[in-house]
């Protein structure tokens, strides 16, 4: 019935299936399979990466320096990464594995600090710093449940969780929000290449 319609009327019509590319009633579950396996993947290799580094030395302006640094880092993290869930066939996916690759290393920046000065300072803190407890004091700072059994004692020690306490809000409030807003972009711009029938990404659908 459609050889009846004007040639306009059919062009405007969008395909509901694609040529080459089968509806694929898994694909979305799949997708979401790999994008939690990509996230974990991530978050492992970083924590395993944090064990191995060489952290008994002493703190002073060095430690200042590579707290500064490495936050610098992951703002250009941040910034890279919005751009490519604005890019991104699945922005809710990409924004996904973004988080968990930005937070991941935002945590374990202050975790290595604060196991660099415990071993320079042994009274920094209420009690000496593994690695493990580094990143049990950093969680319990960000999550703001501070259970109070490892509490910071030196002024430099206060300074440094200070410090971490307003570099959490603006993660939760800058960061977040900044993901969040490119997902919604990236959503609206997908929606209209389909409207418009553009043609799919050359990437191969990966989020």
């Amino acid at each position: 019935m459609t050889d009846h319609l004007p040639a306009r009327t059919r062009q405007q019509r969008p395909s509901l299936v694609r040529p080459g590319n089968p509806a694929e009633p898994w694909r979305p579950v799949r997708l979401l399979a790999a994008t939690l396996t990509r996230s974990l993947a991530t978050a492992v290799l970083l924590v395993f990466v944090y064990y191995e580094l060489p952290l008994d030395r002493q703190f002073g302006w060095n430690g200042l320096g590579f707290l500064l640094g490495g936050l610098a880092v992951v703002g250009v993290l941040v910034v890279w990464q919005v751009r490519s869930v604005l890019r991104s066939p699945f922005p809710a996916l990409r924004a996904m594995e973004a988080l968990a690759l930005t937070l991941t290393l935002f945590l374990l920046l202050f975790a290595s600090v604060y196991v660099v000065l415990a071993g320079d300072d042994p009274h920094a803190f209420s009690q000496p710093l593994t690695r493990t407890d580094g990143l049990y004091f950093v969680v319990t700072v960000f999550a703001t449940v501070g259970f109070g059994d490892i509490t910071p004692v030196s002024q430099v020690a206060r300074a440094l969780t200070t410090v971490q306490m307003i570099s959490d809000l603006l993660f939760l409030g800058l960061v977040i929000r900044a993901m969040l807003v490119a997902v919604q972009r990236g959503a609206d711009h997908r929606r209209v290449e389909r409207e418009t029938g553009d043609p799919p990404p050359a990437d191969g659908g990966r989020a």
